[in-house]
């Protein structure tokens, strides 16, 4: 590494061709939300702002920036859905991505099978291994560190349900690479897989006070 730093206040801009923001902070997992309308129309969109936050109970999160299809829904019937995007489902997950009508289904679309959930009504994602069905426990809308509202929500959920393909489990432990997830980082169109070659383990330290 060099002894030299590029500097610069985001407030006034990067100055780069592209915002090194989010290939900084990369890989991050991504939030595919399904959701459901008030009218019963589907609705399915993939978020790279997204993250778990707690284990028990457990919750999880993506941020929209701009009051998107998937906030109203979920606002309105307090239900969603993620699903994991995997390798063989990415053209699928990017297709889901187009900005259509709010009456239009990117199910449909993208040429995927919409399965109702057993605790919630938003429809699942029939050909992702992995689905969590969550119920709203907070929609914040983001703002500065001086207090100015910004057109950013951020929307968690409690699972209340996980499906699990069990061909990932073996012995009873899910197999993280064996489901192939795709990562957002870098630029633009830039998406990471995870393979065991790069895997390494770490234990943590003890706690001294016990």
């Amino acid at each position: 590494m060099s002894n030299s730093r590029y500097r610069y206040q985001p407030a006034q801009g990067h100055g780069l061709p592209h915002d090194p923001l989010n290939a900084i902070i990369g890989p991050r997992p991504i939030g595919w939300i399904s959701s459901r309308s008030d009218a019963g129309v589907p609705n399915l969109a993939p978020y790279s702002f997204f993250n778990c936050f707690s284990y028990r109970p457990p919750i999880i999160g993506f941020a929209s920036s701009g009051w998107k299809d998937s906030v109203t829904n979920i606002s309105q019937t307090g239900e969603f859905v993620w699903n994991l995007a995997t390798r063989p489902l990415a053209v699928a997950m990017n297709e889901s991505s187009a900005p259509l009508p709010s009456d239009e289904d990117e199910f449909k679309r993208a040429g995927l099978t919409p399965v109702r959930g057993q605790q919630v009504r938003a429809p699942l994602v029939g050909e992702s291994p992995v689905n969590f069905e969550c119920r709203l426990t907070q929609l914040i809308q983001l703002q500065t560190h001086q207090g100015e509202a910004i057109p950013s929500w951020l929307v968690l959920g409690e699972v209340v349900m996980i499906h699990i393909d069990e061909s990932l489990l073996e012995d009873g432990i899910y197999q993280t690479s064996k489901a192939q997830p795709i990562l957002r980082a870098g630029g633009p169109t830039s998406y990471y897989g995870i393979s065991e070659s790069e895997r390494f383990d770490l234990i943590r330290p003890a706690d001294p006070s016990r």
